[in-house]
């Protein structure tokens, strides 16, 4: 009962935070993308100077913005200017950033002349290196760089983290149902990156481009789609191979995330298919020096997102029938089915959930980065396989403190060791694991579930 009452508590805390984070994001209506392309206009009108911007904000008409800066040249006083920017959409729009007018205080600019400068400036490297940026003296608290650059890094780990531990998640609830290892959840994470692209282009196509929608329609087709793959999948290499020994089972999921793969080519093309980024203005938290840590948006709504996922499971688990009969089943299926559980009919409601799991993770990589291809989820899988392990694979607490051990693991290692040798330092990290301690952190001594 504390436990229960632990979990119920912390999916509560999660859903406020997550609502509220929702609500804030609602609000934000300064799109970074489009700030980066105006302010990145302001070199090109003042050939020489230096650029200060002072300040951005909404402009006088529907998707346009205005920034203040300084131009300083070097042979007169500084001048205080502004521009107007307007753009063609907003949103999840694909062409939110394509600048349709631009004006300033000495007024608009012609039509041919904002093509030139589009053309032979803001679409070449020189353009998109000349962004002035934004101020740096935002007024947060001032701390050591060292401590800075370590927070800037847990920071950036945040979305990496809540992915990795529900993908975790999905391995232990099959195997500490089944004892049996689904390899095919990393492509199940992509089925749910496409579904979520999916999901969103369809309210595109009806001129519906709030991310609030889209965000949440590319959340209801991942759930979707990942529970019925994986239960339709699971059904066939893990319900009807029956064998006692789990390797029938294992090569079977393996020809599962083959094929998967190979679907979503055919299905999706090769050609990976990307959401403009949301929520990606930078919310200065501390800094050092110039060294500003910085939190954008969407990092806080996915990782809010994870952990309401996380508790949420905790809960089902905890206090349902649902879970009930899981931990019955874990423990003794033959006991659990002299009870009355039906064995088979729960295997197929744990791999919906499993498979909703890490579809949910797969929209959250889209929120986040933007895509996912055909095969990029091989690589999310494998490390996901290894958080369960680490944790105590068919335990659900440890999986996901496998998950976030092995995203603050990558992290850190990328930030203070050479980059090329991360993988190798986590496969490493396995093989310890396997040798000292089979279980994980949170699973027994055996790496099997213990016999009853």
């Amino acid at each position: 009962m504390p436990i229960m009452g632990r979990s119920l508590g912390a999916a509560r805390l999660a859903s406020l935070l997550l609502a509220l984070c929702l609500l804030s994001a609602c609000g934000i209506s300064i799109d970074a993308d489009q700030v980066r392309v105006c302010r990145s206009t302001l070199p090109a009108l003042n050939p020489g100077a230096v650029i200060t911007v002072e300040r951005v904000r909404e402009g006088p008409a529907p998707r346009s913005l205005r920034v203040d800066y300084v131009a300083q040249h070097p042979d007169r006083p500084a001048l205080e200017r502004y521009a107007i920017c307007q753009f063609a959409a907003e949103g999840l729009a694909a062409n939110k950033a394509d600048l349709v007018g631009l004006g300033t205080e000495e007024g608009p600019m012609s039509g041919a002349s904002l093509y030139l400068l589009k053309r032979y400036y803001l679409d070449t490297p020189e353009g998109a290196a000349g962004d002035p940026g934004s101020r740096a003296d935002a007024d947060v608290a001032d701390i050591p760089l060292s401590v800075a650059y370590w927070l800037q890094q847990i920071l950036v780990s945040l979305p990496r983290t809540a992915i990795y531990a529900l993908l975790a998640v999905s391995f232990a609830l099959v195997f500490g149902l089944s004892g049996r290892i689904n390899l095919a959840f990393g492509e199940l994470a992509a089925i749910g990156s496409a579904a979520t692209v999916a999901g969103t282009s369809i309210l595109l196509g009806y001129g519906v481009s709030s991310p609030v929608l889209g965000l949440a329609a590319g959340l209801a087709a991942a759930l979707f789609a990942g529970a019925i793959h994986n239960a339709v999948g699971g059904y066939f290499t893990i319900g009807r191979i029956t064998a006692e020994s789990p390797q029938p089972s294992l090569i079977a999921t393996v020809g599962m995330s083959l094929f998967l793969m190979e679907y979503l080519r055919l299905v999706q093309s090769p050609v990976t298919v990307w959401l403009p980024p949301i929520w990606s203005e930078a919310w200065p938290l501390a800094r050092a020096g110039e060294f500003i840590v910085n939190l954008t948006p969407i990092t806080v709504i996915t990782a809010g997102i994870g952990v309401l996922a996380a508790s949420s499971l905790l809960w089902l688990v905890q206090a349902t029938g649902f879970g009930r009969a899981w931990r019955a089943s874990a423990d003794d299926a033959r006991a659990a089915a002299l009870m009355g559980v039906n064995g088979p009919r729960l295997l197929l409601q744990t791999l919906g959930v499993a498979g909703a799991m890490a579809g949910l993770s797969g929209m959250l990589i889209v929120a986040q980065y933007g895509g996912l291809g055909f095969a990029g989820g091989f690589q999310y899988g494998l490390k996901a396989l290894i958080a369960a392990i680490i944790g105590g694979i068919g335990s659900i607490p440890g999986a996901m403190l496998g998950g976030f051990a092995v995203g603050l693991f990558e992290t850190l290692w990328s930030a203070y060791l050479p980059i090329e040798m991360r993988d190798m330092a986590l496969y490493v990290a396995l093989v310890v694991f396997l040798i000292f301690r089979p279980g994980g952190l949170l699973g027994f001594k055996d790496p099997t579930p213990r016999p009853v």
